[in-house]
């Protein structure tokens, strides 16, 4: 065995996650679908410890649990890290240093201690620009997502005659829509003929990266601002985000992304791909609490020019801030941006999570990813994929793209029967997911926590919330 290392083909490229369970299978001499292939994985796992780390809530715990269908006792598949991260246990040690520094100090607490409150964002900014693959300089700790994205909407988006358009995906998520057409009002246009919306091909899912080029490449003089998902929330795709910025910027267009489901999900590099500027939440795959602070970021080339339309007190340059003379000194690029204090609660949170990550590069937990997800998807396709030779037979279509380079740790499931009542009967029985209208289930394994026991306890809680959907059904009908 080899200790989960996607172990390289003749060809030099990384072996399917399909060869690698059948592998393990062989060597077990056991079907792939048996629980020893995921005790197996498992137990060769370099990164499980982490998943110690983590407060993992027990079945009891949840209010939809139905007690009499599991052992209360057992901890909870929790696949909802794409919706809200679990807690990292640090967390609540590092607020409690603050709250007792507060008790103690009171002011004196902005400057000193391990985490002075007037710079606790700052002592933590290089842990999150390693991560989205930046320079320290131009990542900032700030505000929530939507607030930042309008902030820099408010700097990238200055529509003229003939370039006044903004290019979205379709069906991103709606503060994010919501956003971008309330900036297109602002600006006085007309929403309908300025903003452009990328739909998939007829009978398709997800968009295909050639559609993409070809509307930018069509539309792309017209454009100001492409605006799009990292990894889209709905369907788990994953876009190329280097080819969509190097395809806008060619166009003349500036390019930026919401990375809130690609943030400590994927591996980022914003700035050797030259992206124009993202902003991203951190309470989904970086664990940081409900509302946790969120980050932004902007390319070092804009440094100089991009200045912010809003500005207040944080964005004035360090050494002359506290003079008060009220005439603005503003920091260079994302820096001047800020606009207050840090909130110190939700630093420490943020450094709990950020310091789990910084123990292990990004490259290896995405292995372990594409092994846990193609784990997943390989169990679903076995025992629910349509059955053309029985119709009646419940089947399970998985939306998110089966390319591992399309997607994150994300899939998102429709049924072939009410979606509602399968989520139902899965949150009876300790499972944590989430599901989205009009008739989507999304499964997220993440590395950090998520063990391939967990998959495999999943597919088989699937099998009886599906029995027990159908016979809901099935009495409801004769009724």
């Amino acid at each position: 065995m080899n200790n989960l290392k996607m172990d390289l083909s003749s060809n030099g490229s990384p072996l399917s996650p399909v060869i690698i369970v059948e592998n393990i299978a062989s060597q077990l001499a056991c079907s792939p679908v048996d629980k020893k292939v995921a005790l197996q994985m498992d137990e060769e796992d370099e990164l499980k410890y982490f998943r110690e780390h983590f407060h993992i809530p027990k079945v009891k715990d949840l209010p939809p649990t139905n007690l009499a269908l599991v052992d209360e006792d057992e901890n909870c598949i929790y696949f909802a890290g794409n919706s809200l991260g679990l807690q990292p246990k640090k967390i609540k040690t590092y607020i409690d240093e603050e709250l007792d520094k507060w008790a103690k100090m009171g002011v004196h607490g902005h400057m000193n201690g391990k985490r002075p409150w007037i710079f606790g964002d700052e002592c933590i900014v290089e842990l999150m620009a390693d991560i989205v693959g930046a320079h320290k300089e131009e990542v900032a700790l700030m505000n929530g997502l939507t607030v930042n994205l309008h902030l820099l909407l408010l700097s990238f988006f200055k529509p003229t005659t003939n370039r006044y358009k903004i290019l979205m995906e379709a069906k991103a998520f709606p503060s994010d829509h919501y956003a971008v057409e309330s900036q297109l009002q602002l600006h006085g246009l007309n929403v309908e003929r300025s903003l452009l919306i990328i739909e998939p091909r007829k009978g398709e899912e997800t968009l295909r990266i050639e559609d993409i080029l070809a509307v930018i490449e069509k539309e792309g003089d017209s454009v100001a601002v492409i605006f799009f998902s990292g990894v889209q929330y709905y369907t788990g795709q994953l876009f190329d985000i280097p080819r969509i910025t190097k395809a806008g910027q060619e166009k003349g267009c500036l390019v930026g992304f919401d990375m809130a489901h690609a943030v400590g999900n994927i591996e980022l590099c914003l700035h050797d791909w030259g992206v124009d500027f993202a902003c991203w939440c951190t309470y989904k795959y970086l664990n940081t609490g409900a509302g946790g602070l969120a980050g932004a970021y902007i390319h070092e080339k804009h440094s100089q020019t991009v200045k912010p339309m809003l500005t207040g007190w944080w964005g004035h340059e360090f050494k002359t801030r506290f003079l008060m003379e009220n005439k603005l000194q503003l920091s260079p690029g994302i820096n001047g941006f800020r606009l207050s204090n840090p909130p110190i609660l939700l630093v420490c949170a943020l450094q709990a999570s950020l310091e789990i990550f910084s123990q292990t590069p990004m490259k290896l937990l995405r292995k372990k990813s594409i092994l846990l997800t193609g784990y997943l998807e390989y169990l679903i396709r076995h025992y629910y994929s349509e059955d053309k030779e029985d119709p009646e037979k419940t089947y399970v279509k998985i939306i998110t793209p089966s390319h591992i380079e399309e997607r994150g740790c994300q899939l998102t499931l429709a049924f072939s029967i009410p979606v509602k009542s399968v989520f139902k009967e899965l949150e009876k029985r300790g499972i944590a997911c989430d599901m989205r209208e009009p008739n989507a289930l999304r499964v997220a394994p993440v590395p950090l926590y998520n063990s391939f026991r967990d998959v495999h306890r999943f597919i088989e809680i699937l099998g009886s919330a599906i029995t027990s959907a159908e016979q809901t059904a099935d009495s409801t009908a004769h009724s």
